[in-house]
């Protein structure tokens, strides 16, 4: 029976860390899709890696955390985070730009701009 509980108690504070992730994912994604740079790392820019850096540190800690929950569960890693990570980074000169892409993803996310 503990190690029932003890599941279910991980299980509740893995739902705690998704929430929370997803809340602070999009809050920076509101505030890309207003126009701020460096979310999504399309350019080179130091000044906006510098801004999103503790953003982006965050997210992954808390990624990690559920991820750590999520094994110990047996779940799949935590897709959403994956996915965010995948759409960081360069991209061609004709890609759309982050507050557009930010805009789609809190389209994707069900958040109405």
């Amino acid at each position: 029976m503990a190690k029932a509980d003890r599941l279910e108690r991980l299980d509740v504070r893995r739902e705690e860390l998704e929430q929370a992730y997803r809340a602070a994912l999009i809050s920076a994604l509101q505030t890309t899709a207003s126009g701020k740079w460096g979310l999504f790392d399309h350019q080179k820019d130091k000044t906006a890696r510098a801004k999103t850096a503790p953003i982006l540190a965050e997210l992954s800690d808390t990624a990690d955390e559920i991820d750590e929950l999520r094994t110990t569960l047996g779940l799949e890693p935590f897709a959403l985070h994956q996915e965010f990570v995948a759409a960081r980074g360069p991209v061609s000169s004709d890609a759309v730009g982050e507050p557009k892409q930010a805009r789609a993803w809190l389209e994707r996310l069900g958040v109405t701009a």
